[in-house]
């Protein structure tokens, strides 16, 4: 199966690109950008040595499909996905933040609470809780947003706004935005069988208008537990069915990585990658409640010409 690992394409109009961890953007004029979603997949802020066949095709279209379901909370970035890979959108200038929304107490923020920790960015978590176990109610834990080879940090509220980050009026709008997303995410996930535990949102400014921005509610982004049998697993104190990266995380930590320096990352074998895109499809399949259809190639070189061909033609249409 072919993946797409990198781009070089060169468009009409094009004044910058930039090649993010698994996106490459292309900036067009003053007011446009396209956002390729290649096959490229990352985990403790590393690019890992191989693409993941479709998982550029499967993030994409599910983050446009929510962009869509949720247009009327915020408006957004996109203006048009020309192909399976791809979204052509508005510009913005991005906050220099990322909105975190955790409903339930799992992956790194277990981690801190096992070790310890009961206040997580400034807000304070409960006592006596359990792994997987449901909060109170959805909490906002932000991040600083890293560049290429950092690592994301942790960041209060009152940090962002002392430190002028984001205007106090205007951050206390996106995380408005951010908790009314997470709901219709939530509500979205338990008709098809699952639970949305916790998500990443992005949000940005166009013409001096908040816009969400990048991709919503995808494995990427979030995670997801099974509806079924979560209660039974959280009682016995069992691992939970879920769909997201953490799956990843977990294998590469089980293979003494973390992203650590000195730490090498285990071989990806082609089985192993296999079962990433089978995890993938698997997401999409459950998230939309649509098949998924692979987009064959036959070869990378092929595969760019072909998103190539039809990002060239949608521009001729702005």
């Amino acid at each position: 199966m072919t993946s797409l690992t990198s781009t070089d394409f060169h468009f009409p109009g094009q004044t910058a690109v930039y090649h993010g961890k698994v996106r490459d953007v292309y900036f067009i004029g003053n007011d446009l950008l396209v956002m390729v979603a290649t096959d490229r997949i990352s985990a403790f802020d590393v690019i890992l040595p191989k693409g993941i066949p479709f998982k550029g095709q499967i993030l994409n279209n599910i983050a446009a499909k929510f962009l869509d379901l949720t247009a009327d909370i915020v408006p957004n970035w996109k203006l048009l996905t020309p192909d399976p890979m791809v979204t052509i959108g508005l510009r913005c200038e991005g906050y220099p933040v990322e909105m975190i929304v955790r409903g339930y107490l799992c992956g790194s923020a277990w981690r801190a609470y096992k070790a310890g920790a009961r206040e997580i960015c400034g807000v304070k978590l409960p006592e006596g809780m359990h792994e997987n176990e449901a909060f109170p109610e959805p909490i906002i834990t932000p991040t600083t947003k890293a560049e290429i080879g950092e690592h994301d940090a942790d960041i209060s509220k009152e940090e962002i706004i002392a430190r002028g980050l984001v205007p106090a009026d205007e951050y206390e709008q996106i995380e408005l935005y951010a908790l009314n997303l997470f709901k219709r995410g939530q509500e979205i996930a338990a008709k098809q069988g699952l639970i949305l535990v916790d998500t990443k949102y992005e949000f940005g400014k166009h013409n001096g208008k908040i816009l969400l921005m990048d991709e919503v509610h995808t494995p990427d982004s979030s995670r997801y537990f099974y509806k079924e049998g979560y209660e039974e697993r959280f009682r016995q104190g069992l691992p939970q069915r879920q769909l997201s990266k953490e799956f990843v995380r977990e294998w590469l930590m089980d293979n003494g990585f973390q992203g650590k320096a000195g730490q090498q990352v285990p071989e990806m074998t082609n089985e192993i990658v296999n079962g990433i895109t089978d995890r993938y499809v698997e997401l999409y399949e459950h998230i939309t409640g649509e098949g998924f259809v692979k987009e064959q190639t036959a070869s990378e070189a092929e595969l760019s010409l072909r998103i190539q061909s039809n990002i060239e033609k949608a521009l001729k249409t702005l």
